[in-house]
């Protein structure tokens, strides 16, 4: 991310970018179970509980037929990977944006730095979130709520029947996910601060984060979505000896289900992920740059 204020040690980074996602996912974890449900679902929707003509018919049947709770089943596992997975990727993308700059001989950000900064910092944090991935998607699918007991039963059921390997299904379509939303993401971010007047004051800087943050989660979620469908299919497929799953490679699968069930059906859950991720993204930005000023703050004051 571009940035003129004095760079931190990397601890700081992680740490900011930690707090950050956390305080995302607590905001916007609901929109995230809608996302998944409607995804999960194939061919076209019917009537019926288990049906969903799209997210607010899909909020309106968890809330009444399952209860309010059912928003936040499987909270678990993204609260412990958000640290971790936020942390990783601001942390990751100043890491790479210090090295790409002394590759290619700049000494500041440029669009293009941006934007391979932000996919190399994708295909890193992809490696953290896979498990975290996989149990939250297992959890939040309504045909598993009896066959898991919580986070560490989809761990172990997941390793006992499907082998420890398993726990790393949809590797290479997450990393597609990952490298094509950081993409986007910080490519965007770079690109809305050169556009928007400089902020002059606290207020202005954050609102500035707001709307460059936003557009950054928006731009991301549309390039990603069609990975992100297919990565949920392919993690949420018990995998059984001898049986190559119908869904199992990233491209493969995108193409499979625009010939089952035509375009749209890549932007399943589109709705809801893009107005979590949209203003989330502007959640991510605001939180991580307010808590990097605090940090600069604190070390000058210290004296370090």
């Amino acid at each position: 991310m571009a940035s003129e204020k004095a760079p931190l040690p990397f601890v700081y980074t992680f740490m900011a970018g930690a707090i950050a996602g956390v305080s995302e996912i607590l905001v916007m974890y609901p929109l995230d179970v809608v996302k998944t449900r409607v995804q999960l679902q194939t061919g076209k929707a019917v009537a019926g509980a288990d049906t969903y003509n799209g997210m607010f018919d899909c909020f309106s049947k968890i809330i009444r037929n399952e209860g309010f709770s059912r928003l936040y089943r499987g909270i678990t596992a993204p609260i412990l990977m958000e640290a971790p997975k936020r942390a990783t990727k601001f942390a990751a993308n100043d890491k790479w944006g210090k090295f790409y700059r002394e590759l290619f001989g700049q000494t500041q950000m440029t669009q293009s730095l941006s934007v391979l900064t932000g996919a190399s910092a994708g295909a890193t944090e992809s490696f953290v979130v896979v498990p975290f991935e996989l149990v939250k998607i297992r959890l939040q699918d309504k045909a598993s709520a009896g066959k898991y007991n919580g986070m560490i039963d989809v761990v172990m059921k997941t390793v006992r029947n499907e082998g420890i390997l398993a726990m790393y299904n949809g590797l290479e379509s997450t990393l597609w996910r990952h490298i094509l939303w950081n993409a986007g993401y910080f490519g965007c971010i770079f690109q809305v601060r050169q556009i928007i007047p400089k902020a002059e004051t606290k207020q202005g800087q954050m609102t500035n984060d707001i709307i460059a943050g936003s557009v950054g989660g928006t731009v991301g979620t549309i390039l990603n979505t069609p990975m992100d469908v297919v990565k949920s299919r392919i993690q949420n497929t018990i995998k059984v000896p001898g049986q190559t799953p119908k869904y199992n490679w990233a491209w493969p699968g995108v193409a499979m289900i625009a010939k089952e069930e035509g375009f749209g059906a890549l932007y399943k859950g589109f709705v809801p992920k893009v107005l979590r991720l949209g203003p989330g993204g502007g959640i991510l930005l605001v939180v991580y740059t307010g808590v990097m000023d605090f940090f600069r703050n604190m070390r000058e004051a210290k004296g370090l």
